[in-house]
């Protein structure tokens, strides 16, 4: 890929309902792996000029886990939100002129090709940001992909923030984009926290991107358990069972 591409891990959080104190979400294994390992192969899988990951709960952990990688570290002292962590990325960012994708630390299903297609989406429509999102038969928890009457990027409206009108959509945000670097940084430290969680969201940047005259695309994974994310000890028991049967 001729133009130059970084990814952002987002890996700061702590994963309270992992039932384990003492590591971070992103450090507990899968089939004998750390999670973050899989999301790290996903980047190097795109052959990225600049790996950054973003950590905060029990960072040495994480540091240690990835010592042998080309990775770069950015801190998130404070959860405060996916945009206060994108932000906190802008210094080892800076004078980068690139696409910069955005991947969930706890997300160790999702396929190089559908990344590849996500990236081509955004580079061939001209698009400033692309989002990720997928269809989910019960959407409880993710943010919704706001729609126009034209079927064109609205919005994401989180879901303790959402109407009842929005929370019958199934359509939902991944938690995964790419962004044109130097135009996401100029809007990113511009973007509120005038909602519910009093969190500085990263979706929010996006409207902010459009109303500067940028458009925003949108890619639809094939299939919603590539974007699900890892967050109780069940789900990271199924997430090991798809991946045993992929492998049969």
């Amino acid at each position: 890929m001729s133009q130059q591409l970084a990814v952002v891990i987002m890996a700061a959080g702590k994963g309270t309902r992992m039932k384990r104190d003492d590591i971070p979400k992103v450090c507990n294994l899968v089939l004998g792996k750390p999670l973050i390992q899989y999301v790290v192969d996903q980047a190097k899988s795109l052959s990225a000029a600049k790996i950054i990951c973003i950590v905060g709960h029990k960072q040495e952990i994480v540091r240690d886990t990835l010592k042998d990688e080309p990775v770069l570290f950015a801190e998130q002292l404070q959860q405060l939100g996916t945009g206060h962590a994108v932000l906190q990325t802008a210094d080892l960012l800076e004078g980068f002129d690139g696409d910069v994708i955005v991947l969930s630390g706890d997300v160790p299903l999702l396929k190089g090709s559908t990344l590849r297609a996500l990236l081509d989406k955004h580079r061939d429509g001209k698009f400033v940001a692309t989002v990720l999102t997928a269809i989910a038969e019960n959407p409880t928890g993710y943010g919704r992909v706001v729609r126009t009457q034209n079927d064109y990027f609205d919005q994401v409206v989180e879901h303790k923030d959402a109407t009842e009108d929005q929370l019958s959509i199934n359509e939902i945000n991944s938690g995964i984009y790419v962004f044109d670097s130097q135009k996401l940084f100029t809007e990113l430290g511009k973007v509120g926290n005038s909602n519910v969680q009093g969190e500085y969201y990263l979706p929010d940047v996006l409207p902010r991107l459009q109303k500067a005259g940028a458009k925003v695309g949108v890619e639809i994974c094939e299939t919603f358990s590539e974007i699900q994310g890892i967050n109780t000890v069940d789900e990271l028991q199924t997430v090991e069972a798809k991946i045993l049967a992929s492998q049969e």
